[in-house]
């Protein structure tokens, strides 16, 4: 018997095999990322992940959603905003975000800002953004 018969198979895959999404937007930010594991795009359920890159200048504006999700910063240095609190990251650190709550980050220095995240739902397309900026126009 096999216990992992009521789950999907196992598999491993590239970050670069993963397609680049991401945001130029005055409200959403400007923000890079692939997602490596969300069901629809990839054979597994239960948790989203990927890899967000910021280069200089470049942010994710003030947003909450209803999943709760972690943030583990690999690469270069940040300012996260986590319910109005200025919290500074860089490589090593790791945040854990509660639904709901409103965060943001922006990129600081001169290194490329990459973090890890993960959602603890099925697919990506069970995020529903709610920006705290009104959108301009």
């Amino acid at each position: 018997m096999n216990p992992i018969s009521d789950q999907v198979e196992p598999f491993a895959l590239d970050e670069m095999d993963a397609p680049q999404d991401g945001w130029n937007d005055p409200v959403r930010g400007r923000l890079r990322w692939r997602t490596l594991f969300s069901q629809g795009a990839t054979p597994s359920k239960g948790l989203t992940c990927g890899v967000v890159e910021f280069q200089p200048g470049e942010w994710l504006g003030l947003h909450r959603h209803s999943p709760a999700e972690i943030y583990y910063v690999f690469a270069g240095a940040g300012l996260m905003s986590l319910e109005g609190r200025e919290i500074p990251v860089k490589a090593g650190s790791a945040i854990f975000i509660p639904g709901m709550a409103e965060h943001g980050i922006h990129q600081t220095g001169n290194e490329t800002l990459r973090l890890f995240y993960v959602f603890p739902i099925d697919s990506f397309d069970g995020v529903e953004y709610l920006f705290s900026a009104a959108p301009s126009g």
